[in-house]
């Protein structure tokens, strides 16, 4: 059985991520999930992937374990977070795989703090130029990009009905989204599906995501909202990019933004038959590709 542990560590900004520890061997790898998510969505992985690899899967500020007093208006938020997480635990040399969402705060990290990552793998990540937010605040109200929280916060078609959701504990909407966008070909057991759907009840941050994906650029070009600040040139690691061919969440426009920002530096490799979640469409094609670029 494999043994996975449930701790927590306080950072000095006064907040506290909870994380989930695998035993493992020397080859050290850090989880960082996506919107919606936890590390707890990661559990496929812990209970596949070969044991030479110790993982580390945190809960970002405002999801799933961790708390969420201050809150979180940039990706640089959540990965400056994560820097004080390594350091508390003493994390060093070690791989970082972000989804979604979590390939912008891995991007960030890896830009922002050399000499903590040695390889970077993107799943299903948003882009280097962010993820633009459209919406309504009004049904009638033709769909514009939003460029404030505070627009973000009103918006009828996905930040209030999800929020709802959450609070109301609209499990079937959620199923419905998930179904609709991400799940599209394979499912996940009924017993784990449940656990997924209550674990999304616990982000405490849905417009603050929306808001600091819509922000994000560390591209050199403008992104329509805001200018780059190139900082994807500080990223000096080796980079696997990786996408379902079925990703509805993520265009392959935007994963070619990706791989003409980082150039060299990254290999993009397409999942097929996979969309937005390649762990739960075909975890052996993904843990295949994982694997060999980790070593």
């Amino acid at each position: 059985m494999v043994k996975v542990t449930m701790k927590e560590v306080h950072l000095p900004n006064g907040e506290t991520l909870a994380y989930r520890e695998r035993a493992g061997g020397e080859q050290k790898v850090l989880l960082i999930h996506g919107n919606m998510t936890s590390s707890k969505h990661w559990d496929l992985v812990y209970e596949n992937i070969d044991a030479k690899y110790k993982l580390y899967a945190v809960d970002l500020r405002g999801f799933g374990k961790s708390t969420y007093h201050n809150l979180v208006m940039s990706i640089k938020d959540f990965s400056d977070d994560v820097k004080l997480f390594v350091d508390e635990v003493g994390l060093r040399d070690f791989a970082v795989v972000g989804w979604s969402t979590g390939g912008a705060v891995a991007m960030q990290f890896a830009a922002d703090y050399p000499g903590y990552c040695n390889k970077l793998i993107l799943l299903a990540s948003e882009s280097t130029r962010g993820y633009p937010f459209e919406g309504k605040i009004q049904e009638q109200d033709e769909p514009r990009r939003f460029t404030t929280h505070a627009e973000i916060k009103q918006d009828v078609t996905k930040t209030i009905p999800v929020q709802t959701a959450y609070d109301t504990n609209n499990t079937e909407l959620l199923k419905l989204i998930w179904n609709s966008v991400i799940y599209t070909h394979h499912q996940p057991s009924s017993e784990r599906y449940e656990e997924y759907l209550q674990d999304m009840r616990t982000q405490r941050n849905l417009a603050e995501v929306h808001h600091s994906n819509n922000t994000f650029n560390i591209s050199h070009r403008h992104n329509g909202l805001v200018k780059g600040n190139g900082k994807v040139d500080d990223i000096n690691v080796p980079v696997l990019i990786l996408r379902g061919e079925r990703d509805y969440v993520v265009t392959a426009e935007m994963t070619q933004e990706i791989i003409k920002d980082l150039g060299e530096k990254a290999t993009f490799i397409e999942l097929k038959n996979c969309g937005h979640s390649p762990l739960v469409d075909d975890l052996p094609q993904l843990l295949a590709v994982i694997t060999e670029f980790l070593g």
